[in-house]
């Protein structure tokens, strides 16, 4: 059934209320199919909630700021260090137990964020394309993927992989799937969703910018988007039906994540946690990285940007840095409580952010600013952390687990992650008893080992490489 011409007339009394009348200054230049797409786009706004955002006495920004919070900042109550762990061997064998009982129900799914471009990277493609294996050039996509498939192998359940895209890489990345079988990952496991927008509005006035005559400008809504996206798109109701209480969550850019690591959810089950966070060492006190901290005896997070230098700074009885926590957006969460904030908006705030916009202006020219005009409003995945009852901490081996692409050069770059992947399938042959030659460059699919313990039943001590080493099926 053909869509029906918009009718100008109605948009007009819409936009009246809320002073937004500019959109429709180009409407009459306008083809019908553009009109249509801008009256899409006018309709799916919730004008009321976008001035209120923008308001000076906007609820959500009366409370508290992050700085002010950070000055009462403890560490985390509830919380496992790397070296707890080691040594409370007994402990932590219990945990792995559990976890590996939970993926044989079939209680686990994951959520993979992937909606970030690779243009830092010099990539003009979704992010998870991008080629990191150090031998075969194996996508991050895949290599996650595959992590995925070998758990649910050893498991002998499938588990769900739920993957968050964007306006910008979501036709791209499922035609990428498509193209590749989805990585043999059966189709009744994986589902795509998309991560809403919200319009960019005028730093000055409030109004909503156009990115082009028939165009709003919108931005992502935030990782914290993901709960309104999974919401709409149904996939609440998905998790419920086939059984998934546990929801492990982690972001596309780190190769060396470990997907639905078994220890790290059998952890979460003994602390009976709503939500547990990976955390790592920060290297210095200035890195950008958000700290995992108590507040009045809530676990939180506070942004890197939002931390004062003089408490970043802070040091313990033993000079080392008192907020050491830096997050690494590595999350299990009970999949009811993220249903509950889901259903419920105002527990989840909106963020506020200056940034530079490219917008129309009032004579159709396109201006490309240079300093912030606008602002964006965006939700943080980590906000739902003070509503939860129990928040466990749960440090990791950064070398191993924590090795993220960010930049196209230096620290955390693909350089890097590459040599921290080597490093790590080195290790595992070493462990095996397998020379390998200085600076062979090393790449194990996870279909054949996920880790070192796996990989020493599979190959034998007198194994002999030659040149760079891939073992795959």
């Amino acid at each position: 059934m053909p869509t029906p011409k918009p009718n100008s007339e109605d948009l007009l009394k819409v936009l009246e209320t809320y002073q937004q009348t500019h959109l429709l200054q180009w409407w009459d230049e306008l083809n019908e199919v553009l009109q249509i797409e801008l009256a899409s786009q006018i309709q799916s706004i919730d004008f009321e909630q976008i001035q209120s955002l923008y308001s000076p006495t906007n609820s959500q920004m009366q409370g508290e700021s992050s700085a002010e919070k950070a000055e009462r900042a403890t560490r985390p109550a509830t919380l496992i260090r790397l070296e707890d762990r080691v040594q409370a061997e007994n402990e932590t064998s219990q945990a792995v137990e559990a976890g590996e009982q939970l993926l044989t129900e079939g209680k686990v799914g994951a959520i993979l964020v992937a909606g970030g471009q690779g243009s830092r990277l010099g990539f003009s493609h979704p992010k998870g394309m991008y080629p990191i294996g150090p031998v075969k050039q194996t996508s991050l996509f895949q290599m996650l993927v595959e992590q995925l498939i070998a758990r649910s192998r050893k498991a002998g359940k499938s588990i769900c992989y739920f993957i968050m895209t964007s306006d910008a890489t979501h036709a791209e990345t499922v035609a990428y799937f498509k193209a590749h079988q989805n990585f043999d990952l059966q189709a009744d496991d994986l589902y795509f969703f998309k991560q809403g927008t919200m319009p960019a509005v005028d730093a000055k006035s409030g109004q909503i910018l156009l990115e082009e005559k028939h165009r709003i400008a919108v931005s992502p809504d935030g990782h914290g988007g993901t709960l309104a996206a999974l919401r709409s798109s149904g996939l609440f109701e998905v998790m419920r039906n086939k059984g998934i209480e546990y929801l492990y969550y982690h972001q596309v850019d780190n190769p060396t994540a470990i997907v639905c690591d078994p220890e790290f959810l059998g952890y979460h089950l003994r602390h009976q946690a709503d939500v547990s966070v990976k955390v790592v060492a920060k290297r210095t006190a200035d890195e950008k990285m958000g700290i995992v901290c108590d507040v009045d005896q809530k676990t939180q997070i506070i942004e890197y940007s939002d931390l004062p230098a003089h408490i970043a700074e802070m040091k313990d009885k033993e000079n080392n840095l008192l907020h050491w926590a830096g997050s690494t957006a590595i999350h299990i969460f009970n999949r009811s409580f993220l249903e509950q904030i889901a259903n419920n908006d105002d527990l989840l705030p909106f963020h506020l952010a200056h940034k530079k916009v490219p917008f129309l202006d009032s004579t159709g020219n396109q201006i490309s600013p240079t300093d912030p005009n606008a602002i964006k409003f965006e939700h943080f995945i980590f906000d739902v952390l003070p509503v939860a009852e129990t928040v466990l901490v749960y440090e990791i081996d950064r070398q191993r687990e924590f090795n993220p692409l960010k930049n196209a050069e230096g620290a955390d770059s693909p350089e890097t992650a590459q040599a921290a992947l080597c490093q790590i399938y080195t290790q595992w042959l070493k462990s095996c008893g397998v020379d390998v030659p200085a600076n062979t460059p090393i790449e194990i699919s996870p279909l054949v080992a996920l880790d070192e313990s796996e990989l020493k039943s599979k190959i034998s001590s007198d194994t002999v490489f030659t040149g760079p080493i891939y073992l795959g099926e």
